[in-house]
């Protein structure tokens, strides 16, 4: 599907120099002399590399729609993830630069995500937008501290660092946000 130069947005998948790019972060430029412009930063969805790209709206981009289908975390050999559809239970194997190393530390056994494939070949997953995770350590509280702004730093059982409440103790079960790994809230159960 044909679009303007100035209609990409962050996470949109365009194709452009006969690959595949992920935009991941833009930004409008309207320079004194001549016309605006759109600044792109494009990331490379087989091969990793980046590309800084300028378009204006008079270009047109092809924009790629990647097919989406549920499949269930299943387990990790080394380097490797694999996933099961739970439809067909066929599966399938990502390396966890294709996944992306930010997201690997939130897979759970059983955990259902979006593989993101374009023609059978797939390119990414996304995650939940929470995940529960248990508190393995956590700092004492300094007295005097007021509860409305002070948060402590705690470590949590995938070994992943973050800062929450001071009423949190080890042994509890918090939320996640898989989005920017912050704190959510206490989990519910």
């Amino acid at each position: 599907m044909k679009i303007n130069g100035n209609a990409v947005r962050p996470g949109m998948v365009i194709e452009h120099q006969d690959r595949l790019w992920r935009a991941v972060r833009i930004q409008h430029t309207q320079p004194g002399k001549g016309g605006a412009y759109l600044q792109v930063e494009l990331k490379d969805l087989r091969g990793g590399s980046k590309l800084n790209e300028r378009f204006r709206s008079s270009e047109t981009v092809e924009r790629v729609r990647l097919e989406q289908k549920a499949y269930q975390f299943l387990y990790a050999d080394g380097d490797m993830y694999t996933f099961m559809d739970n439809e067909t239970y066929e599966q399938v194997s990502m390396n966890a630069d294709t996944i992306g190393k930010d997201k690997v530390v939130y897979l759970q056994d059983g955990m259902e995500v979006m593989i993101e494939a374009y023609e059978g070949d797939p390119l990414g997953l996304q995650l939940p937008d929470g995940v529960t995770l248990e508190v393995t350590e956590a700092d004492a509280v300094v007295k005097g501290q007021t509860a409305s702004s002070s948060y402590k730093p705690a470590v949590l059982n995938n070994g992943l660092r973050v800062l929450v409440p001071p009423h949190i103790e080890a042994g509890t079960r918090i939320v996640i946000s898989t989005q920017d790994g912050t704190y959510v809230e206490r989990a519910k159960d």
